[in-house]
């Protein structure tokens, strides 16, 4: 007997919004891996003051009751800075205040310098970034923290695409995730998964989204993990 996965109603709501905003699209799109992939995730379509502000609450919320343990905020170049600032912002309206850091691909010889801005980079340090796809921003993050003094202590994304990483142009049996969290040692807080968003597919009653279903199940099948 097989039963039906519990429904997370924050993952289900934003993926809600995330389709709303435009920034979830479904087609033919091919992905950094060459993979014909029927949905597309574009964290760079959140590009006005309300939508940057609501995904930001999202990620809070995903935070907060995932208990993850933090002391401050590392946004990797470019998507992570701008979600970082703003997730900082979130989290001090909802009552924790914490510090958020940056960095910038080149460093400065003037000014403050190198290519860490923000607050000193300290104590235990969440990652902040859209999505995970091949670990490297993940790994850059953990060596510019540790250089610092610092210790990384996971990962906060928006969609965990749950598919199968590619190592030397064939297929891992472990997603990028899985690696993070396998290989790296750190926890992964997702707001929503592949699952979820099959799930939402499935409950919706837009024929125009139904529609959509049975392509991610089938590359769910073919590249999921």
């Amino acid at each position: 007997m097989t039963t039906s996965p519990a429904t997370d109603p924050l993952a289900q709501d934003f993926v809600r919004f995330a389709v709303d905003a435009g920034v979830l699209r479904f087609g033919e799109f091919k992905t950094k891996a060459g993979r014909l992939s029927p949905y597309f995730f574009n964290a760079g379509l959140f590009d006005d003051g309300a939508k940057l502000g609501r995904l930001a609450e999202f990620y809070a919320r995903r935070l907060l009751a995932s208990g993850l343990p933090f002391d401050m905020l590392f946004g990797p170049a470019y998507k992570g800075i701008t979600l970082a600032a703003a997730v900082a912002i979130e989290l001090a309206r909802l009552g924790r205040n914490v510090p958020f850091a940056y960095n910038r691909k080149e460093a400065k010889d003037h000014g403050e310098g190198g290519t860490l801005v923000g607050a000193k980079v300290a104590g235990r340090v969440l990652i902040v970034d859209d999505v995970i796809s091949a670990g490297t921003s993940v790994r850059e993050s953990i060596s510019m923290i540790q250089a610092a003094g610092a210790t990384p202590c996971g990962v906060a994304i928006a969609l965990d695409r749950q598919e199968k990483a590619t190592e030397n142009g064939a297929d891992a049996p472990w997603s990028a995730v899985q690696y993070v969290q396998q290989k790296l040692a750190l926890p992964v807080a997702a707001i929503a998964t592949l699952s979820d968003l099959l799930q939402y597919l499935n409950s919706s009653a837009d024929a125009g989204l139904e529609a959509h279903v049975a392509a991610v199940s089938a590359y769910r099948e073919r590249y999921g993990v």
